[in-house]
């Protein structure tokens, strides 16, 4: 078995991440395997029952597994609307110095601001994990509960599917991926990101890509697509594409979090890899 499937097959994703050649073989199977069932059912209503077990109340039928139905998320009321986060970074004085931080200088940057109210709720801030000589750069939408203990991006169970989906393309944190936040704060309560907090983080995420000069960057979650592309489309609308971001290419897809919220999109999301995949092949091909 090829790393990759031992991968899927851990997460329990054998039958939702398939490779679109085998799509029309797996159908097939589903389908003789539905009829097949449907005759055992015919054939046993249609044979008489013994007088015996006629006479005894009839126990209902073993009920029919089924897949289980995805998770309907209902959205947070109190929160904004995707198409209403218009970032519009000042370039005040704050802004024009963290331009010219280097890499300590940035950390310290991050681990002291105050920029906004989220550092009157935050345990620690999140600048994130990885090297400088990172080519490959994960840029993902707020710290969690977690994060705030640990002070590391994506960790807990989106993190370990965020993990795995890069083990399923070859590439692995801390060696040459550097993974990030937009925030680098937790939101109270893991809401969404508000305007004025991604307004003021943009600054901090814009020059660690500058430092980090990565060769590709994959973006993870819709306000982390906003951010970088300036684009308040639907995740939906972006995916299957190659964007850029300041000459970089820029693969999109949706948050491991959401993923495990609604497993039918993971078909799509490995559909993602695969075109990130491709970037990054081409983006090493092209230095090398």
């Amino acid at each position: 078995m090829s790393r990759t499937a031992r991968v899927l097959d851990a997460l329990g994703l054998g039958t939702v991440w398939i490779r679109r050649d085998r799509l029309a073989e797996i159908e097939a199977a589903n389908a003789a395997l539905a009829a097949e069932q449907m005759h055992d059912h015919a054939a046993t209503a249609a044979s008489p029952a013994p007088a015996q077990i006629a006479a005894e109340a009839v126990a209902p039928p073993a009920p029919v597994k089924r897949s289980p139905a995805p998770v309907v998320v209902i959205p947070n009321p109190a929160a904004k609307p995707v198409s209403s986060l218009k970032i519009e970074v000042v370039n005040d004085a704050r802004t024009e110095r963290i331009a010219g931080l280097d890499w300590a200088a940035l950390q310290q940057e991050v681990a002291a601001c105050t920029a906004c109210a989220l550092c009157h709720s935050r345990t620690q801030t999140v600048f994130g994990v990885g090297t400088l000589e990172a080519d490959i750069l994960v840029v993902g939408e707020a710290p969690g509960a977690e994060e705030d203990k640990r002070g590391e991006p994506f960790v807990g169970a989106a993190g370990k599917l965020l993990d795995n989906m890069l083990a399923a393309v070859g590439e692995k944190r801390g060696k040459q991926v550097f993974i990030t936040n937009v925030l680098k704060c937790r939101p109270p309560g893991n809401r969404n990101p508000g305007v004025e907090e991604v307004a003021k983080c943009a600054p901090l995420l814009r020059r660690q890509i500058e430092l980090l000069q990565p060769q590709v960057i994959f973006a993870s979650g819709r306000f982390a697509i906003q951010t970088l592309l300036e684009n308040d489309a639907p995740v939906g609308a972006l995916r299957g594409k190659v964007h850029s971001y300041r000459h970089i290419p820029v693969v999109v897809s949706y948050h491991p979090a959401y993923l495990l919220r609604n497993l039918p999109d993971k078909a799509k999301a490995w559909r993602d890899l695969l075109l990130l995949q491709q970037a990054i092949a081409s983006a090493r091909a092209n230095v090398s």
